[in-house]
């Protein structure tokens, strides 16, 4: 039986272990991977504190100072598949086949990649389509690539591939490039890259791997094939709200809707906090503000209990 239970070990999940500890709440966390979305990143360097640091770098030193705190559970290696209320508790069954009940709930559960979902996509995935730039630029040394989304991922995206493609395409739906202003100025002047607007992926071409791709100009109503070896999709995220989808108000977008002023949700006994929530903007000095902000407000509900 547990005062609190955090599902998710991204900054925001760690946040909330951290603080919640500090406040000697009774508490578990739960994840499957401490880090989150980030871990795949080379280079942070917006993380405050930290000039530049690697995603598996700044994941390691939330575990580290996670693990540190006293009267904290710790279940890793684990997902939560459901949760369910009982009277005044919550049922969190996992993977593992734990089954542990709290008396409040955090959700930091975080997001997942969001894919093009066109034709070749799935046939050639880990076959010249791929999804994380960190992991996977090396492989297109020397080839000709493509990278779809023109937000902070598609940059970071294409300046991973900088140090091995010879010739990158970056693709956009919209009319501009939406990324930061740094990352855009790096991207702009270099000769390697070709900036594509107004286009929509029509379809992923290959053979054993990928060949090119297919697409329409949005403004001109006409398609076009593109000779390329390797497509990066980096055009946004989905909430992993699904756990809770029965339990609290979910909106359109599959986020989480919760006060900003206290991360609480619709129903009483559950916050949220990061990515997963309707929370305007995306970033992980963010998360873990809005994650120390729900902790406060469980102490109050737990006193008042």
């Amino acid at each position: 039986m547990y005062d609190l239970a955090i599902i998710g070990g991204g900054p925001a999940g760690v946040a909330a272990g951290i603080y919640a500890s500090r406040k000697q709440i009774k508490t578990v966390i739960i994840t499957d991977i401490f880090g989150g979305q980030s871990l795949v990143s080379a280079s942070i360097e917006n993380w405050v504190g930290d000039k530049s640091i690697s995603g598996f770098n700044l994941a390691k030193k939330l575990e580290d100072h996670l693990k540190v705190q006293q009267g904290i559970d710790i279940v890793d290696g684990d997902f939560v598949l459901k949760i369910t209320k009982n009277k005044d508790l919550f049922v969190i069954l996992t993977k593992n086949n734990k089954k542990i009940e709290a008396k409040t709930l955090i959700v930091a559960s975080g997001s997942r990649r969001r894919k093009l979902n066109v034709p070749g996509e799935q046939k050639f995935e880990g076959r010249g389509v791929a999804y994380c730039s960190t992991c996977d630029a090396p492989l297109f040394k020397n080839k000709s690539v493509a990278v779809v989304g023109t937000g902070n991922a598609g940059l970071e995206a294409t300046q991973d591939l900088l140090s091995y493609a010879k010739q990158i395409y970056l693709f956009g739906r919209a009319s501009d490039i939406r990324g930061d202003a740094s990352t855009q100025a790096k991207i702009i002047k270099s000769e390697k890259i070709k900036i594509i607007l107004n286009v929509q992926v029509k379809e992923i071409l290959g053979d054993k791997v990928v060949t090119g791709l297919r697409y329409i100009d949005l403004n001109k109503n006409k398609e076009d094939i593109l000779e390329i070896e390797g497509i990066f999709v980096e055009i946004g995220s989905i909430p992993n709200s699904e756990l809770v989808k029965d339990l609290v108000l979910i909106n359109k977008f599959g986020e989480i809707v919760v006060d900003h002023k206290t991360q609480q949700t619709s129903m009483r006994g559950i916050w949220a906090a990061g990515d997963v929530t309707n929370g305007l903007y995306k970033q992980n000095n963010i998360s873990v503000g809005d994650a120390i902000k729900a902790v406060l407000n469980i102490q109050s509900h737990l006193n008042s209990l």
